[in-house]
């Protein structure tokens, strides 16, 4: 009984969205029950906010068909965003010269676990 899984993951990669606004959303959703950290980022009016519940959908899915978790009994363990590589750019601007626009990604992580 030891070795039956209570967690599963899922992560999304390369996320052209800067980290700092996505841990604005996923630190609204974590330690939280599933269904609830859904209909929290349903109603958060944040740019990160559909793409963090579609990594929180992943990882529900993932536990219900890998490792037959129930999803009734699911929260939100482990939720962290991580710097992705970034996209160096440049500006034009006065008398010849140039401002570097950095274009930053994220990675996401959501860990689900079920409830003792």
């Amino acid at each position: 009984m030891a070795d039956t899984v209570t967690s599963a993951k899922a992560k999304v990669r390369m996320v052209r969205l800067a980290p700092r606004k996505a841990r604005l959303v996923v630190d609204l959703i974590r330690g939280r029950n599933a269904a609830e950290a859904l209909a929290i980022l349903q109603f958060t009016p944040k740019a990160g906010s559909p793409i963090v519940a579609k990594v929180l959908k992943s990882a529900i899915a993932n536990a219900e068909h890998n490792f037959d978790l129930e999803s009734a009994n699911l929260y939100v363990s482990e939720a962290y965003v991580n710097e992705g590589p970034t996209l160096k750019r440049f500006r034009p601007r006065a008398k010849g010269a140039a401002s570097p626009i950095n274009k930053r990604t994220s990675h996401i992580t959501i860990v689900v676990s079920e409830a003792e």
